[in-house]
């Protein structure tokens, strides 16, 4: 009943579409002009990726730290690392710049040198007056040479926050962004408008490098480099699988075609990110380009089979309707089996990977539709095609290649097996040796110039990645207790012996700043207070009023309860970082007694780090739930449970050899490599799906007979899946030309592993099939299908008068 169905269906499709055409055609005009009304609401995203779902426990300590000290990426740190600057004329200047920043509505505060107050204690009135470093401007050298004596050597306070102790003292001014602007278009509109062309002026003019870093400056460059490489990608790939179909098919006309369908589907793919309100991020970015490397082989199919017909019997007319009626059912399940792939990102819960599941999976069932319903249409109105286009169906090379394979599968069977037993063996070893990476800036572009100044201020400065920890004394003012100091020091002391954080910042630097004030500046004084001279200290600070309230806001919050400590960490593998966590956690807990305090430890690289640890747990659940269903796929289109183990073993086997290779190369599992897995398996299923339809009816035309069939099979798609599969190798293969690590990798791995998947279709899968053909291969275990993905000639019904 239902192949019965099927085969109706088909064919009523066939007439639907030939029939009619124009109102097809203005059909999908009218689709993509709406979509294209959807663009407007794209957004390339603010923020970095977090990869956790909403409510996981990480965000949720996250945004409670948020709740008390607002976003804590606002800071964007200018740095200089030059004996230039230690002139007049430039310290002025440089200066003036920070000063200038102050002016800007997107700008909250900036501390520069200029700003750098010292603590002097007023014995009349017992309290701390303020006063700058530089009153207006520095008059002469030796008057310079006085600061740079005074400020490095005598207050330790400003140490390792706006300059270091290296021997070429590395100067910074911090710009502060106001907290609600940092993750909108507001921020991008100042790092571009109005920073860069005032740092790239102020380097012309004194001939100095001015270094760029800080969380919303990383940010806005990294974004910036996701959308220019949206239209570098759409471009590459379409210049590539064009080429490659041109080479295939010598035909301007069937090239044009296929372009036409793919950069449709490009555009129904930007107006579903639109509609979805869905943000461009450097997952979303790669559909546009993945739609064009996947649709062209649904192109190939379709062309390919009917300039086949055209070369068999002339009628242009039976001709298309046998592209619908026995292609377009193959295509479809291909489709779905490559779209399920990409949906099995949605269980994940992680809003990243699931927009891209949902857009993914959508668009690759729109370029199906597109496909079927363009190509057919379009080749009514064109002319037969001619001679020298249906050549290549005759390809000496080809049928060479064809010869090989099946050289290969009738005497190396015990060589395929070998081969592919020692790929399975070595793989698994090199699996053991695969790392797992949560870093932030891994993926970012080595090569452009924000990430030099990264790898400047992890040098300079021990990294740039915050980390907070934030104590919860449990009741107000409880933070200025001198035993909560106490146990901030000694926390703060064993941070800072951990090389791969920087020194930490608290309200423990101001309370010691406080002390050294209060014994007149010196720096000997720069430390706790004991309990006696807290009394007397704490008067001075009580009296001191706004000034230090200012000081404190930025440590403290306003009720005195909470307290966070700042450091930075460099960037380190997934391994070393859970370490050090692990290592300050059990130094808190000594520290910080629960029933009196609340202490978390959050910040953007943990939480990233996280989220890469909770990929990484679904990435099993993902590809897992992809094998069940493409089985089932295949158990409804085949009804063979055999036969649904014996066509997952070649595809699943290029899986392994890939994570294999990850582990050799030291390529490490992250949010970009974990894709190449599911989206692989989708993918190389297709093939399978292709080679057993036709193996399934040349066992009825052969009367199961199984090497003829196999051979025949062999024969007839071995042709079909060497074209799409070099197509999808290239295709991907353009996304490493990308400036992003993990978009590299991606490419790079989903293409090897597509090229493995080719071979161990057109390989391994026909010698199981002639080493099993008695267990498999009977009328009793490979049933009649539920649906006939390839139809049997017989099945076609002559359609002369489809189109009158």
């Amino acid at each position: 009943m239902l192949k019965l169905f099927s085969k109706n269906f088909w064919d009523v499709l066939a007439r639907l579409i030939l029939r009619n055409k124009i109102g097809i055609l203005i059909f999908v005009v009218l689709i993509t002009l709406l979509l294209s009304t959807q663009w407007k609401h794209m957004r390339f995203t603010y923020t970095e990726a977090n990869l956790l779902p909403d409510e996981h426990e990480v965000n949720l300590t996250y945004n409670n730290f948020l709740d008390v000290f607002g976003e804590e990426g606002n800071l964007v740190i200018l740095g200089i690392k030059d004996n230039k600057l230690y002139t007049v004329e430039t310290l002025n200047a440089w200066n003036n710049l920070a000063q200038n920043f102050k002016n800007n509505p997107s700008v909250a505060s900036v501390v520069s040198i200029k700003d750098l107050q010292k603590l002097i204690k007023n014995n009349e009135l017992k309290k701390f007056d303020v006063q700058p470093f530089i009153k207006d401007s520095v008059k002469t050298q030796q008057e310079l040479n006085r600061l740079k004596g005074d400020l490095f050597e005598k207050y330790p306070f400003y140490d390792n926050f706006l300059f270091n102790n290296a021997e070429v003292k590395t100067i910074r001014s911090a710009i502060y962004l106001k907290k609600d602007i940092v993750n909108t278009q507001a921020r991008k509109d100042f790092i571009i408008d109005d920073l860069l062309p005032k740092i790239k002026a102020f380097e012309e003019t004194y001939k100095v490098n001015v270094r760029i870093s800080g969380m919303p400056y990383i940010r806005t460059l990294n974004a910036q480099n996701i959308v220019d490489e949206i239209g570098l990608f759409v471009a590459a790939a379409l210049f590539v699988t064009s080429l490659i179909f041109f080479f295939f098919f010598r035909s301007f006309r069937a090239t044009i075609i296929s372009l036409i369908v793919v950069c449709i589907g490009v555009m129904w793919t930007l107006g579903f990110l639109g509609l979805l309100h869905y943000e461009i991020t450097v997952l979303t970015a790669l559909i546009p380009p993945l739609i064009i490397v996947i649709g062209i082989p649904n192109c190939i199919f379709l062309i390919n089979k009917y300039q086949h017909e055209v070369k068999l019997h002339g009628n242009k007319v039976k001709s298309l309707q046998r592209v619908i009626t026995k292609v377009g059912n193959a295509t479809l399940m291909t489709n779905v089996t490559t779209a399920s792939g990409f949906a099995t990102f949605i269980i994940t819960e992680s809003k990243l990977l699931k927009e891209f599941g949902v857009v993914a999976s959508l668009s690759i069932i729109a370029i199906f539709i597109l496909c079927l319903l363009i190509i057919p249409i379009l080749y009514t109105f064109l002319p037969y095609p001619k001679p020298r286009h249906l050549n290549h169906l005759n390809k000496r090379w080809i049928g060479a290649f064809v010869d090989w394979m099946e050289r290969m599968v009738k005497e190396r069977r015990i060589a395929i097996y070998s081969i592919a037993f020692v790929l399975i063996v070595t793989s698994i070893i090199g699996i053991f040796q695969i790392k797992i990476s949560g870093s932030l800036i891994e993926d970012m572009p080595k090569k452009t110039e924000f990430f030099e100044d990264i790898r400047f201020f992890e040098e300079e400065f021990d990294g740039v990645m915050p980390v907070e920890i934030m104590i919860d004394t449990k009741r107000k003012k409880g933070v200025m207790k001198l035993a909560t100091l106490k146990r901030m020091n000694e926390l703060e002391e064993f941070i800072n012996e951990i090389p791969e954080l920087s020194k930490p910042v608290s309200v423990v630097s101001l309370v010691k700043y406080a002390k050294q004030a209060y014994y007149n500046g010196n720096p000997e004084y720069y430390d706790l207070p004991s309990s006696q001279e807290n009394t007397f200290i704490l008067q001075y600070v009580k009296n001191s009023g706004a000034t230090d309230a200012n000081l404190l806001s930025n440590f403290v919050d306003s009720t005195g309860q909470y307290a966070r400590i700042t450091t930075f960490m460099k960037d380190i593998g997934t391994d070393k970082m859970k370490t050090i966590e692990e290592n300050i956690q059990t130094e808190i807990y000594k520290l910080f007694p629960e029933e009196r305090y609340d202490v978390i430890m959050t910040g953007k690289a943990l939480v990233f780090q996280k989220g890469t640890t909770y990929l990484v747990k679904n990435l099993a659940l993902s590809l897992s739930l992809a094998v069940v269903l493409i089985a089932l796929f295949m158990a409804f289109m085949f009804r063979s449970a055999r036969m649904i183990i014996v066509s997952l073993i070649p595809n699943l086997l290029p899986l392994v050899v890939t994570a294999g290779l990850m582990g050799y190369l030291g390529v490490p599992i992250k949010p970009s490599t974990i894709l190449v897995f599911s989206i692989a398996f989708g993918i190389s299923v297709d093939d399978t799906i292709h080679f057993l339809a036709k193996y399934r009816q040349e066992l009825l035309a052969n009367n199961w007979r199984i090497k003829r069939s196999v051979y025949a099979a062999l024969r007839e798609t071995g042709v079909s899946m060497f074209y799409t599969s070099i197509v999808l190798f290239f295709g991907f293969s353009v996304f490493t030309i990308s400036s992003f690590g993990g978009t590299v990798a991606l490419g790079a791995l989903v293409s090897v592993t597509l090229l493995f998947a080719m071979l161990s279709n057109l390989l391994l899968l026909p010698s199981l099939l002639l080493s099993l053909e008695r267990s498999i291969a009977n009328k009793e275990v490979f049933k009649e299908p539920s649906i006939n993905i390839i139809p049997a000639e017989d099945d076609d019904a002559e359609e002369n008068d489809i189109l009158k």
